[in-house]
């Protein structure tokens, strides 16, 4: 298990080409994780999702995906994905192809990778034509805590996070804060040390959603994210200012905070 920065860790374990889910729900969504994605210009990527939205919208709207797999995906809320659906409208910035299934159908194929399956069996798609099976390479989440030894805590709302870790080849993980000890509360998920690629300490990583007992989620962002993403003009100028064009997720925040 490597412990290192976050653009050591997205350079050395995410390659262009590759499948990638950057898993999260409602909380946790690993948008630092997402930026430095777009900051070393990451391309061809497939990206796997079982709910993808904002950080999803800015890195097809900055080309970086060719695929994607989910089975939702919109603005929380809110409403569409502009970036998203320009590239299935319009292939702008490239072409998208997309593989739609069920919230059941992703959690059933997550479920199969997690046990190293082939596939999953389920009778929902019966009569329909949502079918087909998506084998990924990478996952990233965020998280509230790692321990020392690459233990790490995730607590609040889950979604497919477990399933999304255990079913990748790579897992990085960027977390809130590196702890002596985990003290996991009930029901709270500890994914063992052995399943971990590569651990980030990223505080506030998740922003503008929000982290289960650290920060709460930031409604005006999404919001605001609204009008920027229906334009391609305003889209590239706030993708290049904010994320492209500063060194890390610190200064990303200190950007949003200066234009606030």
């Amino acid at each position: 298990m490597q412990l290192g920065s976050l653009q050591e860790v997205i350079d050395r374990y995410i390659h262009d080409g590759q499948s990638v889910a950057l898993e999260g729900f409602t909380h946790l969504i690993p948008f630092a994780a997402g930026h430095e994605i777009l900051r070393q210009k990451k391309r061809d990527l497939h990206l796997i999702r079982m709910t993808p939205d904002l950080i999803y919208d800015q890195l097809i709207g900055a080309g970086c995906a060719r695929a994607l797999t989910f089975s939702w995906g919109g603005n929380p809320g809110v409403g569409s994905l502009h970036r998203l659906r320009d590239a299935v409208e319009n292939d702008w910035p490239r072409r998208l192809t997309i593989h739609e299934h069920s919230h059941a159908g992703m959690a059933v194929a997550y479920t199969a990778g997690a046990a190293r399956l082939p596939f999953g069996m389920l009778r929902g798609y019966v009569g329909t034509d949502l079918s087909g099976v998506n084998a990924q390479i990478v996952t990233v989440l965020h998280a509230q805590a790692a321990d020392r030894h690459g233990n790490i805590l995730i607590r609040g709302i889950v979604g497919a996070q477990k399933e999304a870790a255990l079913a990748a080849t790579t897992l990085i993980v960027t977390v809130e804060e590196i702890v002596e000890s985990l003290e996991a509360p009930m029901n709270a998920i500890v994914l063992p040390h052995w399943v971990v690629t590569a651990i980030a300490e990223v505080p506030t990583g998740a922003y503008p959603s929000y982290a289960h007992g650290y920060y709460a989620r930031d409604n005006a962002f999404y919001l605001a994210w609204d009008k920027i993403a229906r334009d391609r003009d305003r889209f590239t100028a706030w993708i290049t200012k904010h994320v492209l064009c500063s060194r890390d997720h610190a200064e990303f925040l200190e950007i949003l905070a200066e234009a606030a």
